[in-house]
């Protein structure tokens, strides 16, 4: 017996991206985006954006990810921030940081134009539904 975790099932940073955002499609959220920070932060390799068109799905949408990324890979956030008015859910996996909005607040902050040099991808089933 091997000690070494399986390859095919460890959870690297993209396969994370690709599960979050794929919870966050599971409960409507729209526009979600990837961002990939690698060389110009610290503290994450990507950032996932997603919208939700009220605080009452915003919230739908972190349970969401919250419950899968628990029950399918055994991973608890180190912190979330943002949950009691969830207007900007932010939800850290250390590797992967996840910003859930509502519409005018996403508006407002513009994230993916804060971090423009940074590669961006449209993910999920839903990207380009708003």
């Amino acid at each position: 017996m091997s000690s070494n975790p399986d390859p095919d099932t460890v959870m690297t940073p993209e396969r994370m991206v690709a599960a979050i955002a794929e919870l966050a499609s599971d409960r409507k959220a729209f526009e979600i985006v990837q961002l990939d920070v690698r060389g110009m932060i610290g503290y994450a390799d990507y950032f996932v954006i997603c919208t939700g068109r009220t605080d009452r799905q915003t919230r739908a949408i972190h349970d969401g990810i919250h419950q899968g990324m628990k029950s399918d890979h055994a991973l608890l956030p180190s912190r979330v921030e943002g949950l009691t008015e969830a207007r900007w859910i932010l939800i850290d996996y250390l590797d992967v940081v996840v910003h859930i909005f509502t519409p005018d607040t996403r508006a407002y902050y513009r994230l993916e134009q804060l971090w423009r040099e940074a590669p961006s991808l449209s993910v999920g089933a839903r990207a380009g539904v708003g």
